[in-house]
């Protein structure tokens, strides 16, 4: 249950940080089914990279089939010009996603809860829906930049609902690309749309408003089993890493079922029904 204290904090900032959301033991169980799931990743299957610089990298068939399965995703750096692997496996994955909350025990367990469900009433979602979850690795050295974006882009609903919760599943600071936040930006519009065409995937400009700039950002280190929580319309990014920490995160994006889901959305179920915290 949140305290007025941090509901005012997200109304007038956009985001809030809760500090030891997860304990150690949950935290361990979903660290180690994200390493099982990249040890059984077959990348001569899928050459797949997920670029938020240069976005036109990744394969649009993988990104749409992913809304339903669990896909693994390449940094852009850790394959050369020929698709060829020049790390480790291990250290080559930028993300798996986006159905591990239905779709795997370990994170389907992290992911729900009625400690989630009071977090996601104190935000002020009535029918929250889970439409996505990542583990997003950034790996040590070559983890990539996620440029200033606005998560109401990916999840467009009338009104705005989508709110994201970002887990830290190791310490994050400056020096490992931590996140940081435009304070205050929920309030300014959606600048671009991610939409889906078929079978093609755009980003679309709505909005000239530029991006924040460095004296207009909040760094937000956090500790491992921190929480934080944004509104969708918060500009927020996170520089590459290049220092030999990773930086292992796990986030889901969760709408509400009030709210109508555009049908333009890049992310959409067929099969797989959504399901609220509890």
């Amino acid at each position: 249950m949140l305290t007025p204290a941090q509901r005012s904090h997200y109304v007038d900032h956009g985001w809030l940080l809760v500090e030891g959301f997860k304990p150690a033991p949950a935290l361990a169980a979903v660290r180690s089914r994200a390493q099982q799931i990249v040890d059984n990743f077959d990348p001569g299957h899928q050459r797949a990279v997920f670029s938020s610089v240069q976005p036109e990298r990744v394969a649009d068939a993988a990104l749409i089939a992913s809304a339903e399965a669990v896909h693994c995703f390449f940094e852009e750096e850790a394959l050369d010009a020929g698709g060829r692997l020049v790390v480790p496996k291990s250290r080559s994955i930028n993300k798996i996603g986006h159905a591990l909350h239905d779709l795997d025990p370990v994170f389907d367990a992290f992911s729900h809860g009625p400690e989630l469900a009071a977090v996601a009433s104190g935000l002020g979602l009535v029918q929250p829906l889970l439409q996505q979850s990542m583990v997003i690795f950034k790996q040590p050295g070559i983890g990539g930049e996620v440029r200033w974006h606005q998560d109401a882009s990916f999840f467009v609903t009338e009104p705005v609902s989508v709110t994201t919760f970002w887990f830290a599943l190791e310490g994050a600071d400056e020096g490992n690309g931590c996140l940081w936040v435009q304070s205050g930006g929920h309030r300014t519009p959606l600048r671009e749309r991610f939409v889906r065409d078929g079978d093609r995937l755009a980003m679309e400009k709505l909005d000239p408003m530029p991006w924040p700039t460095t004296s207009q950002a909040t760094a937000l280190p956090v500790k491992a089993g921190d929480l934080v929580c944004f509104h969708g319309l918060l500009p927020h990014c996170s520089a590459a890493n290049r220092s030999p920490r990773s930086r292992l995160a796990y986030t889901l994006h969760v709408t509400d079922a009030g709210c109508a889901y555009s049908p333009r959305n890049w992310l959409q179920r067929t099969r797989l029904p959504l399901r609220g915290f509890v």
